[in-house]
């Protein structure tokens, strides 16, 4: 009777032990979903921009991901400094009309739908063309050196 008791007992130990490990691991398998309009929009600094331009934090780093997004909205004319980033940039361009333009090179117009991929340490900025305002999803990594703010773009470097 002995013996059948201690089964019994390590058998129900046995389940609550299998039923605890099942918990845990569709706990720490669950996704995140972020409503639509539960992240605060904020004016974006001023110090790094010309104009007015308003970010809205799509999601943060989840780690291990270092990958975190922003929806960046330019009013007319609005841009950002000349900027660095250490990883990396994507944009992709959802409303409006803007350009993005490298160090050294020619400007280049965006029109909703395009993509722009910034390699690590490229000089660069983006914005909004002078009379229409543009809105990008900007996607990046976190990192110890972050973005570099540059010098403003000047209205000689500014398409009109």
């Amino acid at each position: 009777m002995l013996k059948s008791k201690t089964k019994k007992i390590m058998a129900a130990a046995a389940g609550m032990m299998l039923l605890c490990s099942v918990a845990a691991a569709e706990t720490a398998g669950l996704q995140t979903v972020t409503k639509a309009g539960s992240n605060a929009t904020v004016q974006a600094n001023p110090k790094n921009f010309t104009g007015t331009a308003w970010a809205t934090s799509l999601f943060s780093a989840h780690s291990p991901s270092k990958t975190y997004a922003a929806v960046v909205s330019f009013t007319p004319g609005a841009r950002t400094n000349w900027h660095i980033h250490s990883t990396g940039q994507s944009l992709i361009v959802t409303e409006g009309f803007g350009y993005t333009q490298e160090w050294g090179r020619e400007i280049v117009a965006l029109y909703p739908g395009d993509v722009v991929w910034c390699p690590p340490g490229v000089k660069h900025w983006h914005g909004a063309s002078s009379n229409t305002s543009m809105s990008h999803i900007a996607v990046s990594e976190v990192s110890d050196e972050g973005v570099t703010w540059l010098e403003p773009v000047t209205d000689r470097q500014y398409p009109k």
